[in-house]
């Protein structure tokens, strides 16, 4: 028989309920999300492996003991830290390190902000002048250090003889322990000098024309100008560089194992070639890993105080 009970119109299901967050734009912003982490899934895997990678395994073995070879033997908990700080080396290195910062740091910026104030002037060929003082930035760290031990040698440098010629005495550069870091120093000025004047003078660069004219119609010139308007509006950049070649002069390597390799007398046993004699020629894996743990501390402090404390100072726009 046919069925001819009534029929009734069957109610729409609803469709699946979707969080309250959500919404089209939620789900636009997450796609360019998505596709942002696709294209930069080769960088991030590269910085997963080569930095987070070797900062968590770097912690991991500085509690361990080490055989010979750098295989973990025991676990040693804080006592390698503690033997550090038992034994005067680290303590030298930490204040070579100090002394280092200091020696190089305020050099870098007041040299550099000159240089820029000179590459800013509205001068015939000032190109050339820029390109003289930006050629350091294509020198590297090592050929650096061997043109300057040729300038320190004792017998055959040049700045023994111009010293002669003057009728003043030769320094012993590199084989005195008073001297040998100020020389390294020197070294790493020349060296920053190129790539910081760069950056300050792209700084001035930026600062309007307009505010100089003003100051101009109210009288303000030269020494005023550089005071109440360069130097206010120059300030984040030369907090960036003060930042930036802090954590360079804590990290330094290159010129120290070229031209000293820590000597003479450990005068210029900075931290990181501590870290590297402990590791290669003493094969004291864990406490090298230790004394890493120990300089990244210190660095981080450093560079929490700096953005804490002097970013106050800095004067943003």
């Amino acid at each position: 028989m046919p069925d001819i009970s009534p029929s009734f119109p069957q109610a729409e299901r609803p469709a699946a309920a979707r969080p309250a967050w959500l919404t089209a734009a939620n789900r636009q912003e997450l796609k360019k999300l998505l596709q942002a982490a696709l294209y930069l899934s080769p960088s991030l895997i590269l910085f997963v492996a080569f930095v987070f990678v070797p900062l968590v395994r770097t912690f991991w073995l500085s509690a361990r003991f080490t055989d010979p070879l750098g295989r973990p033997a025991a676990f040693a908990g804080l006592e390698l830290y503690q033997r550090i700080f038992e034994t005067p080396d680290f303590l030298n290195s930490f204040q070579r390190s100090l002394l280092f910062v200091v020696l190089t740091v305020p050099a870098e910026l007041l040299c550099a902000l000159g240089l820029a104030l000179l590459g800013n002037l509205r001068l015939r060929r000032i190109d050339i002048y820029r390109m003289i003082f930006s050629c350091t930035i294509a020198v590297s760290g090592a050929t650096a250090s061997l043109i300057f031990a040729y300038l320190y040698h004792p017998a055959l440098g040049w700045l023994n003889y111009l010293l002669g010629v003057v009728g003043l005495p030769a320094v012993p550069w590199l084989t005195s322990p008073n001297t040998a870091l100020p020389a390294i120093a020197i070294t790493t000025i020349w060296l920053a000098l190129g790539l910081n004047t760069i950056i300050l003078l792209a700084g001035m660069q930026g600062i309007p024309e307009e505010l100089y004219e003003s100051a101009m119609i109210d009288g303000a010139r030269g020494a005023a100008q550089f005071r109440h308007i360069t130097l206010p509006l120059l300030s984040p950049t030369i907090f960036f560089l003060l930042v930036v070649d802090v954590l360079a002069a804590f990290q330094v390597f290159t010129q120290v194992q070229v031209m000293t390799k820590g000597g003479p007398m450990d005068s210029t046993n900075v931290i990181v070639f501590s870290i590297y004699r402990q590791f290669y020629f003493n094969g004291q894996y864990g406490l090298a890993a230790a004394q890493s743990v120990l300089l990244f501390l210190i660095m981080l402090v450093l560079t929490v105080f700096q953005f804490g404390v002097l970013e106050r100072r800095v004067f943003y726009e």
